[in-house]
């Protein structure tokens, strides 16, 4: 009776043991046919609007890089002892997304003045589970217009917020904005003097609606600060002439503004013939009749 049960207890641990082991075996192989999926994010600033993090969700599939569209990343703030969700975001058909930041003091950075976030992805039946850390410092642009000898110039300083002193040494570019993407003013950048401040002139004779322009002044991805934008209208620009037809009676006008020629001609022609159609079929008629 007692070898009975040992045999059946062997029995049994060895059962569990190769169901264990199969288990392992279909969760291991389940893992290694995902894809490993690579997270991108670049932090953005625009001076009294918002902040807020570009995303873009990679995979190397077939030795392809493919752009991992519909999948869900959170952003949390990283602390020394807790992670803060700030929320949700999905990507679209490209692998991008962009996740808005609804209030940078509501973050909170650590002793050097430097904010932690990190970007995570869960993974899910296609994809490994991913994340990304991503730091960053606050930085301000206050910039201005000024004129000084009848040249109109840019004066921007740059300093950082927290620790409340000047960046030095660091590129701003001037540039405009255009319909699909800014022109950039001058030189390729101007770099910050020892106060953080730049003076840029302003080119004359640049077109623009009523004469405004909106110039950018921008810190471009850095490797501290990500990118940072001030904007500032001017009303320095030409004032655009407006040379549009598109009210005008034109062959490419829209069907409410159509030639009168090609509405006279057409009809009068289509009106001439069915003229002539119904005074053959009446004359017809006269002739059958006699």
């Amino acid at each position: 009776m007692k070898n009975r049960l040992k045999y059946c207890f062997l029995f049994i641990v060895f059962l569990s043991l190769s169901i264990g082991s199969v288990a392992f075996q279909n969760i291991y192989s389940q893992n290694n046919n995902k894809h490993k999926v690579r997270l991108q994010a670049y932090y953005f600033k625009i001076m009294d609007s918002a902040s807020f993090f570009n995303i873009k969700a990679t995979s190397k599939i077939n030795k392809k890089n493919t752009r991992v569209s519909n999948i869900e990343i959170s952003v949390y703030n990283s602390l020394e002892n807790e992670q803060i969700k700030l929320g949700n975001t999905i990507t679209n058909h490209q692998g991008e997304t962009r996740f808005l930041i609804k209030d940078l003091n509501s973050l909170k950075p650590d002793s050097t003045g430097n904010y932690k976030i990190l970007i995570s992805f869960k993974g899910d039946s296609l994809y490994k589970k991913a994340s990304k850390k991503v730091r960053f410092k606050d930085a301000v642009i206050n910039a201005k217009l000024v004129t000084k000898d009848s040249i109109n110039y840019i004066n921007a300083t740059l300093f950082d917020k927290n620790n409340k002193i000047p960046i030095i040494d660091e590129p701003l570019i001037l540039r405009v904005q255009r319909l699909f993407r800014p022109l950039t003013l001058g030189n390729e950048f101007s770099i910050t003097d020892e106060t953080g401040s730049i003076l840029t002139p302003i080119e004359n004779g640049i077109p623009g609606v009523d004469g405004n322009l909106i110039l950018e002044i921008v810190l471009d991805d850095n490797d501290d600060y990500g990118t940072v934008i001030d904007l500032v209208k001017a009303p320095i620009g030409v004032p655009i002439v407006d040379e549009s037809t598109f009210n005008q009676r034109t062959m490419w006008s829209p069907r409410s503004k159509t030639p009168l020629f090609l509405l006279i001609i057409p009809n009068v022609l289509t009106l001439g013939m069915w003229t002539i159609i119904i005074l053959l079929i009446v004359n017809l008629f006269k002739i059958y009749k006699t």
